[in-house]
């Protein structure tokens, strides 16, 4: 029998620990002792040999055999969901004690308990330059005739950005529904919009309607940050003004409504995606994600392969937990990994100190009611320095108190508790990890959100005095300040799961983003004028590679999803406009587990030359190098998959537009890796190498030069890693590979681990 991997790689999960039986079938780990205790379970089998399913009523009789005898004896329905593209297995409820029953079944593969997965633009195509007579949008025809599918809390449809002015009917292969109340909620912008929510029901205390209306502003947000239309003259609480357009804005939208506010059932994200590739959508945006975990037990990674099979792209958030390492998700390497990055737009607040110190801040919320005089400020004892709801005592009132960030306090919910207590504003004071990382929320009282620095600043101008004052004087949108840098809370690699492969790929937009929202945002809510919000986090990152990929679908629809993300990342960028590196939350050089292969250039992205292609044999062949069973790899695949059928290979040989090798001790001290590339270019082209070898190692290219006469033509090369000298007290190094034509560079990035 062929090893698993180690169960212990799972214990980084947090929201559910799967236990791996010792053979080829998985039962997993329940959270209660009570055998007869009703949970839902996915639960994957084996599809029957040799043929297939003549009709729905087939497929379902056949995954009801699974299900024991004691199911039928109930008045409740048991059977949830059953999946017919991006699974072979159906959603159930079940006992524990049913599950083991059903284990003995032949064909039986694995049971996971279901778990809930967290969800996770005025000035944005300025930034990512899609505008102009050159930009992307010109080149693509924005976007025309690709349907985007959103995975997320729903959509606000009556919202200008989904208004169909301009936009053509859908393709004729569109074959989704809509299912509001009154179809006439959809249109041409909005094709569809479906509701999965049996399996989030399960977790909620209270019971929602069912609609694919958009109850919390999330959905509204990535889906028009995606593919909104073109809507005049916005902006938040009066800043950010300007055009508001989504990054693909002739593009369809089909929502798919699989989370609330609790988050996201994985067997409602399975039933999501199983309905958009039915569907007809040619590109998938999931902004959610949970801990990071092994393929076969992920239903992103799970639902996705299939996805990319039928040649949809899928876009994915890498996750809010940094900046720890090793705390992303969504690392399959059939998905693009989506961090989050800063703009070079501000809506600044600037504290001003009694002793003339400024120090600058970001807020939304700008009330000109707020006059910019001095206030007593007040620090609160340790008790009350996290301002979390009733810590603050009488002391607060009528004075400018300083929070700091962080106890698993919401940000807002702090000027929340400044108000309850009376306090006149709030200095946000970020905490050592988040650092230089601020961000404008509509906070609920006058705010400024600092650094970790300024705070200190703050604090110590405080001990030097008796009568500490402050003032906060708005300033409102301000625009070329250093950008992108990463933001403090955008997931870091190294991928737990598979390390062999860099992962975040690339970053975007995800910091201070302007799109559409349901409800007004605080402060203005008498003004009759469509609702826009700026927040951030990956899940707005996410959207605009979305986007990226609708107009890259657009310009190009022949290009697999792997040669659109390789065009992605061997063209972003690693230096910001001044010319210095991209940096971090600490304003250091941001390390390749932060930036990935750097931050997204579109236009480049459109004409890249040469691309990395991957089918998807390639990935089961990097599936069957993990030492996945052949039952694993068949959860993935769908299919009965055989590892003896095909040549396992080392993560690194996976034709990935990036290279990450690990030295040590026991390891060789040279390793090779073989790429393929494909010209997409002119018929006649070539290419010459460079390198920017990473410190402690040479970097051997065999050829050093490729030469194309035929467009998708291809090239193979390999790369020979070898150590050089010691590297005492090293753990990283990185550079890059580099393929130069006289009208091309695509770049790849090298990333070298050490163990001692």
């Amino acid at each position: 029998m062929k090893n698993k991997r180690s169960p212990a790689n799972m214990s980084i999960i947090l929201l559910l620990l799967f236990s791996l039986c010792t053979s080829s079938q998985a039962i997993g780990a329940t959270t209660n002792d009570d055998p007869n205790r009703l949970q839902t379970y996915i639960v994957n089998v084996q599809p029957p040999e040799g043929i297939g399913f003549n009709s729905i009523e087939d497929r379902d009789a056949y995954y009801r055999s699974f299900l024991p005898p004691t199911t039928d004896a109930l008045d409740e329905p048991r059977m949830m969901y059953t999946y017919a593209h991006v699974a072979s297995g159906f959603a159930a409820r079940l006992t524990a004690a049913e599950v083991l029953a059903m284990s003995k079944k032949d064909g039986f593969i694995q049971a996971n308990p279901d778990r809930l997965i967290p969800l996770q633009t005025t000035h944005s195509s300025v930034f990512l330059g899609l505008d102009g007579a050159n930009g992307l949008w010109n080149v693509s025809t924005s976007g025309k005739g690709v349907i985007v599918g959103v995975l997320d809390t729903g959509v606000t449809a009556d919202h200008p950005s989904f208004s169909d002015q301009g936009m053509p009917p859908p393709p004729n292969k569109w074959k989704g529904r809509c299912e509001f109340t009154t179809s006439s909620s959809c249109n041409n912008k909005l094709i569809g919009a479906r509701v999965f929510a049996q399996g989030s029901a399960v977790f909620r205390s209270t019971v929602k309607s069912i609609s694919p209306s958009d109850d919390e502003g999330h959905g509204t947000h990535t889906a028009s940050t995606a593919a909104g239309n073109f809507v005049p003259n916005v902006d938040v609480l009066g800043n950010a003004k300007g055009m508001a357009a989504g990054v693909a804005p002739r593009a369809h939208v089909a929502m798919y409504k699989v989370c609330s506010v609790e988050g996201c059932a994985g067997s409602d994200i399975l039933a999501g995606l199983d309905a958009a590739v039915e569907d007809g959508v040619d590109v998938l945006s999931l902004s959610l994600g949970g801990a990071p975990m092994e393929y076969f037990g992920d239903p992103i990674a799970v639902g996705a392969f299939a996805a990319i099979e039928k040649g949809i792209f899928v876009s994915c958030a890498a996750g809010n937990s940094g900046p720890v390492a090793s705390s992303l998700s969504n690392d399959a390497p059939w998905l693009l990994t989506v961090g989050a990055s800063s703009m070079d737009r501000t809506i600044r607040s600037t504290v001003k100190l009694g002793d003339d110190t400024e120090v600058d801040g970001e807020t939304l919320y700008q009330p000109k009611s707020f006059l910019p005089n001095q206030l007593p400020l007040y620090v609160p004892p340790p008790s009350g320095a996290l301002c979390a709801d009733g810590s603050l005592d009488s002391e607060a009132k009528g004075k400018v108190v300083l929070c700091e960030r962080g106890g698993g306090i919401g940000r807002i919910d702090k000027g929340q508790a400044v108000k309850n207590a009376g306090g006149a504003a709030m200095i946000l004071m970020n905490d050592e990890e988040n650092a230089y990382s601020v961000l404008s929320d509509a906070h609920v009282i006058p705010a400024s959100h600092i650094s970790y620095a300024g705070g200190q600043k703050i604090k110590a101008y405080v001990n030097s005095t008796s009568k500490a004052t402050a003032a906060i004087l708005f300033k409102g949108t301000i625009f070329r300040r250093l950008a992108p840098i990463v933001a403090s809370f955008s997931s870091r690699g190294p991928s737990a799961v598979s390390p062999g492969i860099l992962k975040p790929d690339i970053i975007g937009p995800g910091v201070n983003v302007l799109a559409a929202w349901p409800v007004p945002v605080i402060g203005n809510s008498t003004s009759g004028r469509p609702n826009f919000n700026i927040i951030s986090g990956t899940s707005m990152s996410t959207p605009h590679l979305t986007g990226v990929v609708a107009l890259l679908k657009s310009a190009h629809p022949d290009w697999s999803p792997a040669a659109i993300k390789s065009a992605i990342m061997t063209t972003s960028y690693i230096d910001t406009w001044q010319g210095l590196p991209i940096k971090d939350e600490r304003l250091r050089p941001a390390s390749l587990f932060a930036i990935g292969a750097g931050h997204v250039n579109p236009l480049k992205a459109n004409d890249p030359g040469l691309v990395y292609d991957i089918q998807p044999d390639d990935y089961v062949t990097f599936l069957c190098g993990l030492n996945y069973t052949d039952s694993q790899v068949s959860v993935i695949t769908h299919k009965n998959t055989s590892c003896a059928d095909y040549k396992k290979i080392e993560e690194g040989q996976l034709n990935y537009p990036s290279f990450t090798v690990h030295f040590g001790r026991s390891s060789s001290s040279e390793v090779t890796f073989k790429r393929t590339v494909t010209n997409v270019g002119a018929a006649n082209s070539s290419y010459a190498v460079g390198v920017e070898a990473p410190k402690g190692v040479s970097v051997a290219v065999e050829p050093d030069s490729l030469h194309f006469s035929e467009v998708n033509e291809k090239a193979s090369f390999s790369v020979t890693f070898s150590r050089n000298g010691t590297v005492k007290g090293l753990a990283h190094a990185s550079g890059q590979l580099r393929w130069v034509s006289d009208k091309h560079e695509l770049r790849s990035p090298i990333s070298v681990v050490f163990r001692s």
